[in-house]
């Protein structure tokens, strides 16, 4: 596994803080940076509003752009019969909604990822602590490994 950059561990760390409830501390143990280092990453970052603001998860907004779609042609539907087509500006709207649902089905990014090892990592600590955190060493070298 080759050594990260600062800028792959920045980012794995910013992925940390804004997915796991974690200290800056642990973060920095995981990462292999200092916790001065996370803390202003996450100053200057301003990880925290970015946490505030992560409230949607993929499926909630993949969910609102199909339900956008539907309005768009709800919006057709009430137009005069032999009307009932989008002018371009609906037309542009539905291309991207679609394209946007399409890249969002598709795509697993880090993030994506480790909410899922995440999960598991919970789902084991409440039944085995150890194997909990050997999960998480192993899980934390796979992401590593990703980046």
């Amino acid at each position: 596994m080759a050594d990260l950059t600062n800028t792959q561990k920045k980012e794995w760390a910013r992925t940390l803080y804004l997915r796991e409830n974690l200290t800056q501390q642990e973060i920095a143990d995981r990462v292999g940076v200092s916790r001065v280092t996370v803390s202003n990453w996450c100053r200057g970052g301003k990880w925290e509003e970015q946490k505030v603001g992560l409230t949607l998860t993929r499926r909630e907004q993949v969910q609102s752009l199909y339900r956008q779609v539907a309005e768009v042609n709800n919006a057709i539907q009430l137009k005069p019969e032999g009307q009932r087509y989008p002018d371009a500006k609906q037309a542009d709207t539905i291309v991207k909604l679609t394209s946007a649902i399409r890249n969002m089905e598709q795509e697993v990014g880090i993030a994506d990822r480790i909410a899922v090892l995440t999960d598991v990592i919970e789902w084991m600590r409440p039944s085995d602590l150890d194997k909990a955190k050997e999960l998480t060493s192993l899980f934390d070298a796979y992401i590593k490994d990703k980046l």
